[in-house]
């Protein structure tokens, strides 16, 4: 059968009574129903579906990087909590070098000690008010004290030894003068120490209206 006889046969059809149509015209009438409706099935049905899908897709694309950036965080919090407990730890050593209020006399007495170790004249003792700080407050004293080069160093290297923190500052050193040796010298200083405050201490510390 050649491409004119076709031609013919499909212009011959009657759409009346398709059970007379070759059944080459059939097949391919039936076959072309059948991508019509998929294709319409596949429009109704499958298109929406697949907006679904892509629409899916994104919202799991989202959550996996709010699940990574929220374990990055997570990550990032055990890291500041194991700083935050060494910073504590560090804390907490730090208030056990510092003398509370009933230890500061004792402090002092140390103090005078190490001065009467190295052989020093005490012109002044003289314990100034406190002075708080957020945690702890200063406890300066003033000082001055009279003796050769070597013994106001063996004082101030003994005062730093002692257990408790004690720092001496607004050093002025000058020869002693009057009846005094040739060697002897007059040193004036603040030998300031620190105790850790309470918690009555800090919260009375505190401005009012301050946040706790």
């Amino acid at each position: 059968m050649n491409l004119q006889q076709i031609g013919k046969e499909l212009q011959g059809l009657d759409p009346k009574n398709p059970g007379n149509w070759p059944l080459y015209v059939r097949i391919a009438v039936v076959v072309i129903g059948m991508l019509v409706v998929a294709g319409g099935g596949y429009y109704q049905f499958v298109t929406p579906l697949l907006g679904e899908l892509e629409q899916a897709q994104l919202e799991e694309e989202g959550l996996k990087q709010t699940f990574e950036t929220k374990q990055k965080k997570v990550a990032a919090l055990d890291a500041l909590k194991e700083q935050l407990a060494e910073m504590e730890r560090s804390f907490g050593t730090m208030l056990r070098v510092l003398p509370s209020k009933a230890e500061i006399a004792n402090l002092l007495i140390d103090i005078s000690q190490t001065r009467l170790a190295n052989s020093l004249e005490e012109e002044l003792f003289q314990p100034q008010g406190e002075s708080p700080k957020e945690f702890y407050a200063e406890v300066p004293n003033k000082i001055t004290v009279v003796g050769t080069y070597h013994e106001i160093g063996g004082f101030v290297s003994g005062v730093a030894a002692l257990p408790r923190i004690v720092t001496i500052e607004e050093v002025d050193i000058k020869g002693a003068g009057g009846t005094q040796a040739k060697d002897q010298l007059r040193m004036q200083a603040v030998a300031k120490t620190y105790r850790y405050l309470d918690d009555n201490e800090i919260a009375a510390a505190k401005p009012k209206g301050a946040k706790k």
